[in-house]
């Protein structure tokens, strides 16, 4: 629940209280899970383009969404954002 330097908390984005930045949406970064990516494991999944560490936790955010009946969002990966 606590920001980690320059990125925002995960509990921020996944409940809507965090808003890119000018800077974050030059790099592609949008409000979504993909960002909860970044913020966790970002300098080792994201930017990279397609990778199969994200497809397969896109996969289990998603069976996670379907047993709580909720929707998955959009901007679930992270492989466009530009490093930073």
């Amino acid at each position: 629940m606590t920001p980690q330097g320059n990125k925002p908390s995960s509990h921020a984005v996944i409940t809507g209280g965090w808003t890119p930045s000018s800077a974050d949406r030059a790099a592609g970064r949008a409000s979504g899970y993909g960002v909860i990516t970044n913020i966790i494991n970002g300098g080792v999944d994201c930017g990279m383009g397609t990778n199969a560490k994200v497809a397969d936790r896109i996969g289990f955010y998603k069976r996670y969404c379907d047993v709580f009946k909720i929707g998955y969002g959009s901007n679930l990966d992270c492989y466009p954002f530009i490093k930073s």
